[in-house]
């Protein structure tokens, strides 16, 4: 199974905010691109919640991004994200298929995790980071401490209601090299291809990333 920090891991532990996008239309991949790294973004997650996923990960791909497939379900899911050019995949769930799958194929897994059951069992699959999911309805800050307790070798990436006002809140917490978040690329910015404030969301997000 895949070892605990992985090339891509270790990428996401470097930015620390991990933007999470849903994008609609492929052809917006560029511009998207464009705004991430002027912000200084060189990392980000695509989420297979729409068609235009696939299109979107082997353009930033091809512009130099290490992009994570999000949202991913299943095997087929897994084999779109690789030949697209991810380096890694997000789950939403613990699906013991999905993470064999990913370490078969090379991909680094981040299952979803919401229970100390569903973390001791990542764990017994070689995964030590998971994704907490949805971190602010499970309890946040408090239950990532409950689990850090008795399970100490666990780093968790917390998405899930999360903003710029409550990032550093989690960023603080020694268990957690990274954040997933989408207000900096909120889908109403996106769809109104709201670029310049894209890039200043995403680099206010990223300073916080710096000093928590």
């Amino acid at each position: 199974m895949a070892g605990p920090l992985t090339d891509a891991l270790t990428a996401v532990a470097d930015q620390r905010i991990l933007p999470v996008v849903t994008i609609e239309d492929a052809d917006t991949a560029k511009d998207l691109g464009r705004a991430l790294s002027s912000a200084g973004a060189n990392t980000v997650e695509i989420t297979f919640r729409s068609e235009a996923a696939v299109g979107a990960i082997a353009t930033l791909a091809e512009a130099g991004f290490l992009v994570g497939a999000g949202t991913v379900r299943s095997i087929d899911q897994v084999d779109a994200a690789v030949v697209a050019g991810a380096s890694f995949a997000v789950s939403p769930g613990l699906d013991r298929g999905v993470v064999e799958h990913c370490a078969s194929v090379g991909l680094t897994a981040v299952p979803g995790i919401a229970t100390a059951s569903e973390l001791g069992e990542a764990l017994s699959l070689g995964i030590s980071t998971v994704k907490l999911f949805p971190a602010e309805v499970l309890g946040g800050v408090a239950l990532i401490r409950a689990l850090a307790a008795p399970f100490p070798e666990a780093r968790f990436v917390p998405t899930g209601g999360l903003s710029a006002e409550n990032a550093r809140d989690y960023l603080a917490l020694a268990q957690v090299p990274a954040i997933g978040g989408s207000w900096m690329v909120a889908p109403s910015l996106l769809s109104t291809r709201n670029w310049e404030e894209v890039e200043r969301l995403t680099a206010e997000a990223l300073a916080l990333g710096r000093d928590p």
